[in-house]
């Protein structure tokens, strides 16, 4: 059985995020439609807000709707500390393990030249002025234990030894592979407390 144009549209749509296959996409259109369509418009109406009012804070690269994020503008976290987070999930994560009391920049992905990530896609230019606008004295490289994690760690380490501020990273206590987005709390608490030099 041929499924409509507008559901054929709606599977499709839902199959971008991320682990929903064509099943899955099956299964959340036809539950939408069938039985919750007053939560399709909910999340119609919510992804529509989102879309229009948030955007990249003009700092730490961290989406927000204000042009500088609450936690940049915060005075009660510590500017010398600077922690480089690959995605806005890993900064939420890292935010409620509740150790870690820094700014951030987020670099909103990792290295990887096959896929035409370089540098300039990641905003590291935008990092580097804000290493040597002064006031950070250690950057602490909390990038995923991936392959494209370590050599985007590596890079961005060697950018900040340049202009002699220090460098650590997370501990292992995550997972080799892992992803932080998915890490309890505990264990990023300790991969904090235990960084090293990088």
């Amino acid at each position: 059985m041929s499924d409509s144009p507008a559901i054929e549209d709606l599977k499709q749509a839902l199959r971008r995020l991320p682990g929903v296959g064509p099943k899955t996409a099956q299964r959340m259109a036809f539950h939408l439609l069938e039985r919750d369509r007053d939560g399709a418009r909910l999340i119609m109406q919510a992804l529509g807000s989102a879309i229009e009012r948030v955007r990249r804070c003009g700092r730490c690269n961290n989406l927000s709707e204000q042009e500088i994020c609450t936690l940049c503008s915060s005075v009660r976290r510590d500017p010398g500390l600077l922690c480089v987070v690959e995605s806005p999930a890993d900064l939420a994560s890292l935010e409620q393990s509740g150790a870690y009391n820094g700014r951030y920049f987020v670099l909103m992905g990792h290295l990887s030249p096959l896929d035409g990530i370089g540098p300039e896609e990641l905003g590291i230019p935008r990092l580097e002025a804000l290493l040597d606008a002064g006031g950070v004295r250690e950057v602490i490289l909390a990038t995923n234990l991936t392959v494209e994690g370590e050599a985007t760690a590596h890079y961005i380490g060697e950018l900040a030894r340049e202009r002699r501020i220090y460098v650590t990273r997370i501990a292992h206590g995550v997972p080799l592979g892992g992803e932080l987005e998915y890490t309890d709390r505990g264990t990023l608490a300790r991969a904090f407390s235990g960084r090293r030099e990088a």
